[in-house]
């Protein structure tokens, strides 16, 4: 999953980089509104994260735009202010939660995992054939044992799990997990689909990782 963290707290944005990445979550920071309202008009986020008293643009304007353009992206406030008008006009703008600070860490990732929570997706786990990933635990695991994937790993396999059958081209497995604007060569998309082939492979898999020329990687059953 990719976020999206609008934070001018350079110290707090960076610590909280740390927590998210930690967590096998993809993400880019910025520093003010006008960066976050950008990003979120060119990105491809499954969440975002706006501190409310950002300079150039705070944070309910960036929301209520966004909104008015029709997007739907899941919205966790973040915000010193804690009295009741600042929080029902957050969520009257739009936002899906709210935390003020100074926050828990563990509350942080149980509402960003509440947030980004659909119907399609309430259980922990994803299975195609044999092969199950637990989206808890960021195990990948077969009947004959499991491995616990590294975050880009974890990112790349729930990517191809959650559409399984369909062609995702590199261009984007590169936009959605490691953004736009990274500076990671192209190649580095391949090299992890090597990791999980070879991971595959060894929990005795009954799908695999197709490649299709000059279009990209699909999952698909071995006997396809």
């Amino acid at each position: 999953m990719r976020i999206l963290l609008a934070e001018d707290e350079k110290a707090l944005s960076k610590a909280l980089v740390k927590i998210f990445e930690k967590n096998n979550y993809s993400v880019d920071a910025v520093f003010d509104g006008e960066d976050a309202l950008a990003y979120l008009e060119t990105g491809c986020y499954d969440v975002a994260v706006l501190d409310i008293m950002m300079p150039k643009k705070d944070g309910i304007s960036v929301l209520k735009q966004i909104r008015a353009e029709g997007s739907k992206i899941p919205v966790l406030m973040l915000t010193a202010k804690s009295e009741i008008e600042d929080r029902v006009l957050g969520l009257d703008s739009g936002a899906n939660d709210y935390l003020p600070k100074p926050f828990d860490t563990r509350e942080l990732l149980a509402r960003i995992r509440s947030i980004s929570r659909t119907k399609s997706e309430s259980d922990t786990k994803l299975s195609v054939g044999n092969i199950m990933l637990d989206r808890a635990t960021f195990a990948l695991s077969s009947p004959t044992g499991s491995f616990r994937l590294a975050n880009k790993e974890y990112q790349m396999m729930e990517y191809l799990m959650v559409n399984p059958r369909r062609i995702i081209s590199t261009d984007m497995f590169m936009e959605k997990i490691w953004g736009y604007d990274n500076e990671a060569e192209i190649h580095v998309v391949w090299v992890y689909i090597s990791y999980l082939r070879k991971k595959l492979a060894t929990l005795g898999a009954n799908i695999q990782i197709k490649s299709t020329r000059n279009a990209g990687y699909s999952l698909e059953d071995c006997d396809d």
